[in-house]
C-alpha cells in the first residue's frame, strides 16, 4: 500500500505549500533598551562582589577554627573558600557566554 493511497490528498496539500518559506532576520526584543545590559551589569558586579566578601571571611573563619581549636569551623571555612572560588569561575564562565549569545541574536 503506498503512502498516495493512503492519504488520498498528500499531493494537493503539498503542491498548495509555498515554495520559499520566510526565514526572517532575528529581532532585538527590548526595542534597543539598555536596561537588560544594565540588569546584567549590576548582576555581574554583585555575584563577584559577594564571592570575594565569601573568600575573605571564610578565610577569617578557617584562621578562627585553627586558633581556637575548633576544627569544624575550619572545614567550613575551607569549604566555604573553595565554593567562593567555584562561583567566580562560573560567573566568570556565564558572563562571556550571555554575552556571546545575546551578541548572536542581534
Amino acid at each position: 500500500m503506498s503512502l498516495s493511497l493512503s492519504f488520498p490528498h498528500l499531493a494537493q496539500v503539498v503542491a498548495a505549500l509555498p515554495a520559499d518559506i520566510p526565514n526572517p532576520a532575528p529581532v532585538d526584543p527590548t526595542g534597543g533598551s539598555q536596561g537588560i545590559n544594565l540588569l546584567l551589569s549590576y548582576t555581574k558586579w554583585g555575584v563577584l562582589i559577594a564571592c570575594g566578601v565569601v573568600a575573605v571571611a571564610s578565610g577569617g573563619l578557617i584562621a578562627f577554627g585553627t586558633i581556637s581549636d575548633r576544627p569544624g569551623a575550619a572545614e567550613k571555612g575551607k569549604r566555604a573558600f573553595v565554593y567562593s572560588l567555584i562561583g567566580v569561575v562560573a560567573s566568570t564562565i556565564a558572563i562571556p557566554m550571555v554575552n556571546t549569545v545575546f551578541g548572536a541574536s542581534t
